[in-house]
Protein backbone atom coordinates (compact mmCIF):
# COMPACT_ATOMS: atom_id res chain seq x y z
CA UNK A 1 0.00 0.00 0.00
CA UNK A 2 1.40 3.37 -1.01
CA UNK A 3 1.26 6.12 1.60
CA UNK A 4 0.59 9.61 0.32
CA UNK A 5 3.75 11.05 1.89
CA UNK A 6 5.74 8.89 -0.55
CA UNK A 7 4.04 10.55 -3.54
CA UNK A 8 5.88 12.92 -5.82
CA UNK A 9 3.53 15.72 -6.92
CA UNK A 10 4.61 15.28 -10.54
CA UNK A 11 3.07 11.77 -10.47
CA UNK A 12 -0.38 13.26 -9.94
CA UNK A 13 -0.49 15.48 -13.04
CA UNK A 14 -2.59 13.91 -15.80
CA UNK A 15 -4.13 11.37 -13.43
CA UNK A 16 -6.91 10.99 -10.88
CA UNK A 17 -5.89 10.48 -7.24
CA UNK A 18 -7.86 9.94 -4.04
CA UNK A 19 -6.22 10.35 -0.62
CA UNK A 20 -8.19 8.60 2.10
CA UNK A 21 -7.72 7.90 5.78
CA UNK A 22 -8.14 9.02 9.36
CA UNK A 23 -8.49 12.59 10.60
CA UNK A 24 -5.31 14.56 11.32
CA UNK A 25 -3.10 12.59 8.94
CA UNK A 26 -2.21 15.55 6.70
CA UNK A 27 -4.60 14.96 3.79
CA UNK A 28 -5.73 18.59 3.46
CA UNK A 29 -2.21 19.93 3.87
CA UNK A 30 -0.89 17.57 1.18
CA UNK A 31 -3.74 18.64 -1.11
CA UNK A 32 -2.95 22.32 -0.51
CA UNK A 33 0.74 21.67 -1.17
CA UNK A 34 -0.20 20.11 -4.52
CA UNK A 35 -2.07 23.31 -5.46
CA UNK A 36 1.06 25.26 -4.47
CA UNK A 37 3.17 22.94 -6.63
CA UNK A 38 0.90 23.51 -9.64
CA UNK A 39 0.99 27.29 -9.30
CA UNK A 40 4.55 27.91 -8.13
CA UNK A 41 6.56 25.05 -9.62
CA UNK A 42 4.63 24.17 -12.78
CA UNK A 43 3.39 27.73 -13.49
CA UNK A 44 -0.16 26.51 -14.11
CA UNK A 45 -2.60 29.37 -14.54
CA UNK A 46 -4.70 29.37 -11.33
CA UNK A 47 -7.83 29.83 -13.46
CA UNK A 48 -7.24 26.31 -14.83
CA UNK A 49 -7.59 24.93 -11.28
CA UNK A 50 -10.97 24.52 -9.59
CA UNK A 51 -11.16 23.87 -5.86
CA UNK A 52 -14.37 22.47 -4.39
CA UNK A 53 -14.19 23.10 -0.66
CA UNK A 54 -16.41 20.55 1.07
CA UNK A 55 -14.43 20.70 4.31
CA UNK A 56 -15.86 22.39 7.38
CA UNK A 57 -13.87 25.20 8.99
CA UNK A 58 -11.24 23.97 11.43
CA UNK A 59 -12.75 23.28 14.85
CA UNK A 60 -12.05 21.26 17.96
CA UNK A 61 -15.16 19.38 19.07
CA UNK A 62 -15.03 16.85 21.93
CA UNK A 63 -11.22 17.11 21.88
CA UNK A 64 -11.19 16.04 18.21
CA UNK A 65 -9.58 18.32 15.63
CA UNK A 66 -11.78 18.35 12.56
CA UNK A 67 -12.05 20.31 9.35
CA UNK A 68 -9.64 22.70 7.77
CA UNK A 69 -9.71 24.14 4.28
CA UNK A 70 -7.18 24.34 1.45
CA UNK A 71 -6.84 28.11 1.92
CA UNK A 72 -5.84 27.57 5.57
CA UNK A 73 -2.67 25.85 4.34
CA UNK A 74 -2.02 27.79 1.13
CA UNK A 75 -3.52 31.27 0.96
CA UNK A 76 -2.68 31.72 -2.74
CA UNK A 77 -5.17 28.94 -3.49
CA UNK A 78 -7.70 31.79 -3.45
CA UNK A 79 -6.30 32.76 -6.89
CA UNK A 80 -7.85 29.56 -8.26
CA UNK A 81 -11.50 29.10 -9.14
CA UNK A 82 -12.85 28.41 -5.66
CA UNK A 83 -16.36 27.03 -5.49
CA UNK A 84 -17.37 27.37 -1.87
CA UNK A 85 -20.55 26.43 -0.06
CA UNK A 86 -23.28 28.99 0.46
CA UNK A 87 -23.10 29.06 4.24
CA UNK A 88 -21.00 26.77 6.39
CA UNK A 89 -20.44 23.07 5.89
CA UNK A 90 -21.50 21.34 9.11
CA UNK A 91 -19.52 18.50 10.74
CA UNK A 92 -22.64 16.32 10.69
CA UNK A 93 -21.98 13.78 13.44
CA UNK A 94 -20.24 16.06 15.90
CA UNK A 95 -22.84 18.83 15.56
CA UNK A 96 -25.85 16.59 16.20
CA UNK A 97 -27.44 15.41 19.43
CA UNK A 98 -30.28 13.45 17.84
CA UNK A 99 -30.87 11.43 14.67
CA UNK A 100 -33.14 14.22 13.43
CA UNK A 101 -30.37 16.81 13.85
CA UNK A 102 -27.92 14.48 12.13
CA UNK A 103 -30.25 14.05 9.14
CA UNK A 104 -30.83 17.81 8.94
CA UNK A 105 -27.06 18.40 8.89
CA UNK A 106 -26.61 15.79 6.16
CA UNK A 107 -29.38 17.37 4.06
CA UNK A 108 -27.92 20.86 4.36
CA UNK A 109 -24.43 19.63 3.42
CA UNK A 110 -25.80 17.62 0.49
CA UNK A 111 -27.64 20.63 -0.97
CA UNK A 112 -24.51 22.77 -0.73
CA UNK A 113 -22.04 20.22 -2.12
CA UNK A 114 -24.39 19.09 -4.92
CA UNK A 115 -24.69 22.67 -6.10
CA UNK A 116 -20.90 23.04 -6.07
CA UNK A 117 -20.43 19.88 -8.16
CA UNK A 118 -23.06 21.09 -10.63
CA UNK A 119 -21.27 24.44 -11.02
CA UNK A 120 -17.99 22.68 -11.81
CA UNK A 121 -19.73 20.27 -14.18
CA UNK A 122 -21.14 23.17 -16.25
CA UNK A 123 -17.71 24.79 -16.69
CA UNK A 124 -14.96 22.25 -15.95
CA UNK A 125 -11.28 23.13 -15.74
CA UNK A 126 -8.36 20.75 -16.46
CA UNK A 127 -7.42 20.58 -12.77
CA UNK A 128 -9.96 19.65 -10.10
CA UNK A 129 -9.27 19.59 -6.36
CA UNK A 130 -11.88 18.43 -3.83
CA UNK A 131 -11.33 18.70 -0.09
CA UNK A 132 -13.30 16.30 2.15
CA UNK A 133 -15.29 14.26 -0.38
CA UNK A 134 -17.07 12.19 2.28
CA UNK A 135 -19.19 15.23 3.20
CA UNK A 136 -20.89 14.98 -0.22
CA UNK A 137 -21.08 11.19 -0.20
CA UNK A 138 -23.11 10.97 3.01
CA UNK A 139 -26.23 11.47 0.86
CA UNK A 140 -24.74 12.00 -2.59
CA UNK A 141 -24.35 9.61 -5.51
CA UNK A 142 -20.97 7.95 -5.92
CA UNK A 143 -21.70 7.42 -9.64
CA UNK A 144 -22.56 11.08 -10.19
CA UNK A 145 -19.36 12.07 -8.39
CA UNK A 146 -17.27 9.84 -10.69
CA UNK A 147 -18.99 11.39 -13.73
CA UNK A 148 -18.01 14.88 -12.54
CA UNK A 149 -14.42 13.86 -11.72
CA UNK A 150 -14.04 12.47 -15.21
CA UNK A 151 -14.50 15.98 -16.65
CA UNK A 152 -11.04 16.88 -15.30
CA UNK A 153 -7.67 15.86 -16.72
CA UNK A 154 -6.03 15.97 -13.29
CA UNK A 155 -7.95 15.28 -10.10
CA UNK A 156 -6.79 15.22 -6.50
CA UNK A 157 -9.32 14.72 -3.75
CA UNK A 158 -9.20 13.67 -0.14
CA UNK A 159 -11.66 11.95 2.12
CA UNK A 160 -12.14 10.82 5.68
CA UNK A 161 -12.04 7.03 6.01
CA UNK A 162 -11.65 5.96 9.61
CA UNK A 163 -13.10 5.36 13.05
CA UNK A 164 -12.26 8.54 14.98
CA UNK A 165 -15.49 10.41 14.19
CA UNK A 166 -18.36 8.41 15.60
CA UNK A 167 -21.42 8.69 17.76
CA UNK A 168 -24.21 6.38 18.86
CA UNK A 169 -26.64 8.12 16.47
CA UNK A 170 -24.48 7.74 13.38
CA UNK A 171 -23.62 4.04 13.10
CA UNK A 172 -25.57 3.61 9.86
CA UNK A 173 -24.00 6.77 8.41
CA UNK A 174 -20.53 5.40 9.15
CA UNK A 175 -21.34 2.14 7.34
CA UNK A 176 -22.70 4.01 4.28
CA UNK A 177 -19.70 6.35 4.24
CA UNK A 178 -17.24 3.45 4.41
CA UNK A 179 -18.92 1.57 1.54
CA UNK A 180 -19.02 4.66 -0.70
CA UNK A 181 -15.36 5.48 -0.07
CA UNK A 182 -14.46 1.86 -0.83
CA UNK A 183 -16.31 2.24 -4.13
CA UNK A 184 -14.20 5.31 -4.93
CA UNK A 185 -11.02 3.47 -3.94
CA UNK A 186 -11.85 0.84 -6.56
CA UNK A 187 -13.05 3.24 -9.24
CA UNK A 188 -10.64 6.18 -9.13
CA UNK A 189 -7.41 5.63 -11.05
CA UNK A 190 -5.10 5.82 -8.00
CA UNK A 191 -6.14 5.63 -4.35
CA UNK A 192 -3.59 6.35 -1.65
CA UNK A 193 -3.96 5.71 2.07
CA UNK A 194 -2.99 8.53 4.44
CA UNK A 195 -2.35 6.40 7.51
Amino acid sequence: MTLFKELDYSMIIGHHFLLYGEINTGKTQFTANFVKYLIESKNINPKEITILEFGPKFKIINNIKIGGRIQDYYFKSLLCININAEGEIIPPRLNAGTKEELFENLCQNYKKTSKMLALYSKDPTPYLIINDISIYLHLGSKHKLITVLNKSKTFLGNSYYGKSIKSTISKLLSVIEKKKIEFLIKNIEFSVFSG
